[in-house]
């Protein structure tokens, strides 16, 4: 097993929850017959990240169902999940692309081909349907738990109401490629369509799958669509907006220490990395370090800069 990133947590068994309800491989629909949101709930978008579809397959057995409006389940890249091999977990995230870089019109609708691409393209009525999306996830590197959403007041005030992660993120386009989140439904100006992705933890370590069960109860909760989900507890909450994406552009980035992240520094013009001779610097005081990936490569976003929310 690979003792950099070990698996400490069973893996599931999705060979039931692959046909799906609906036509289309891994994608559940439950309809209650009343009126409500037509809410989106997405797993496996990277096939090593499998605690959320552990989620919603336990849903599966215990037959949830909405009390109003339409809900929706996937299993999204399950070709990659079945490579999922725990001597070496990271190798399973994609077979020919990130899942999660191809949200766009112009991709979509392009020439271009992938088995990741086919995947979206099959699910893309699905998720534009959807008046409510989460999209659940899960960490290679330490961070604090958190929910990352566009910047409307819709967008953000659904992520609070969900209460869990306690921390939000207000996050524009990322610069790799359009994520499931960016999808012009979600994006459009005056759309009421609302999307949020959940970072529920570390890959296969105990308590992310509770975390993301969380998330995901807490959004069917705020939505009135479930009862019964215990009320989380908001005192804490916190909102963050990104300010800068650094990206690195040599193949000498380094942090000056290993980052957590959701680490907050406190003093601007603190050196936080360099990328070959350049120096990088917080460019305000409480910054806080969203997701910083110590192994980036050159082009790639190596960590986001976000400020606390003005209250």
């Amino acid at each position: 097993m690979d003792s950099e990133f070990p698996v400490r947590i069973p893996v599931p068994n999705l060979a039931g929850a692959a046909q799906g309800n609906t036509g289309i491989p891994g994608v559940w629909r439950f309809d209650s017959g009343l009126p409500g949101p037509h809410a989106v709930i997405t797993s496996l978008i990277h096939g090593n990240e499998f605690t959320g579809a552990a989620v919603l397959l336990r849903w599966l057995r215990q037959e949830l169902r909405p009390r109003r409006g339409v809900l929706t389940l996937v299993f999204a890249n399950l070709e990659a999940f079945a490579r999922f091999d725990p001597e070496d977990p990271t190798l399973s995230r994609y077979v020919d692309e990130d899942m999660n870089r191809v949200w766009s019109h112009a991709i979509l609708d392009g020439p271009r081909d992938s088995l990741e691409l086919r995947r979206a393209r099959a699910l893309r009525p699905v998720i534009e349907a959807a008046d409510a999306l989460l999209d659940l996830h899960s960490m290679l590197w330490p961070s604090e738990p958190l929910m990352l959403t566009g910047r409307s007041r819709a967008a953000r005030a659904l992520a609070v109401a969900v209460g869990a992660p306690a921390t939000v993120v207000l996050d524009g386009m990322h610069p790799d490629g359009p994520r499931m989140m960016d999808h012009t439904p979600f994006a459009a100006p005056g759309t009421h369509r609302v999307a949020l992705l959940a970072e529920a933890g570390l890959h296969w370590e105990p308590g992310t799958t509770e975390m993301a069960e969380a998330c995901a109860s807490g959004f069917l909760r705020a939505l009135g669509m479930i009862h019964g989900a215990p009320e989380p507890d908001r005192s804490g909450a916190a909102v963050w907006e990104v300010t800068k994406g650094i990206a690195a552009t040599s193949r000498q980035f380094i942090f000056t220490e290993p980052f957590r992240g959701g680490v907050v520094i406190p003093r601007a013009g603190t050196l936080i990395a360099r990328d070959g001779n350049a120096e990088i610097r917080t460019p305000h005081d409480d910054c806080m370090l969203v997701m910083p990936s110590p192994r980036v490569m050159r082009g790639h976003v190596a960590v986001r800069l976000a400020r606390r929310e003005a209250r």
